[in-house]
């Protein structure tokens, strides 16, 4: 009898894991370990779109037999694409630059199912921010919370209280937008179900 085929997750964000959870979709976790250089002179939608499908790729060849999730989140300002911070300095520079605008997340996500069917398809978000002073970024900043994050904040977390409005779908904000994900599972044949047990 063959196995029923599982949802493998290839990323390790602890944001993504939790939306899944939340959402009760069951997984498994493998991340992807991937070079996430953007090419010169690659859109930055492009980008993120070869992120997530290179991601799901290099784990559906190892779980041929399951469903296999890549996700990549981009934050977009000016044409600029801000991606995870390389220290606090580039934190803070982020955030400046995100003080009293709007910008766009984009989620790009990759479902490669059982054989080789393959789903790739993109979320986008708009967000606007207050006027940020240099001491709240700072502070922020010094929690620590933006330095694994793109676009160097947490809807979720510390930044909540910045935005002054939202145009879209805000689990795309924290990096995998639910609805667009449990479309794709479901029109793959995978079976969603709700359960209290997390798999690790």
């Amino acid at each position: 009898m063959l196995a029923t085929p599982r949802l493998i997750l290839a990323s390790g964000s602890p944001r993504r894991q939790e939306l899944l959870r939340n959402a009760g979709i069951e997984f498994e976790l493998f991340p992807a370990d991937i070079v996430e250089d953007r090419n010169p002179g690659e859109a930055p939608l492009d980008y993120a779109l070869r992120m997530a499908k290179e991601k799901a790729l290099k784990v559906a060849a190892r779980f041929p037999n399951d469903y296999v999730l890549g996700a990549d989140t981009i934050v977009i300002v000016g044409g600029q694409v801000l991606a995870k911070p390389r220290d606090s300095q580039d934190a803070e520079r982020m955030l400046a630059m995100l003080s009293g605008r709007g910008h766009q997340v984009k989620t790009a996500v990759s479902l490669i199912a059982p054989g080789g069917y393959t789903e790739t398809c993109s979320c986008t978000t708009a967000v606007y921010f207050r006027r940020l002073d240099k001491a709240e970024i700072q502070e922020y900043v010094a929690s620590g919370e933006p330095l694994d994050k793109a676009g160097a904040y947490a809807i979720q977390g510390g930044a909540a209280q910045w935005v002054i409005r939202l145009e879209g779908e805000i689990s795309n904000v924290i990096g995998l937008p639910v609805p667009l994900v449990a479309e794709l599972l479901r029109k793959c044949g995978f079976k969603i179900s709700r359960s209290d047990s997390a798999i690790e």
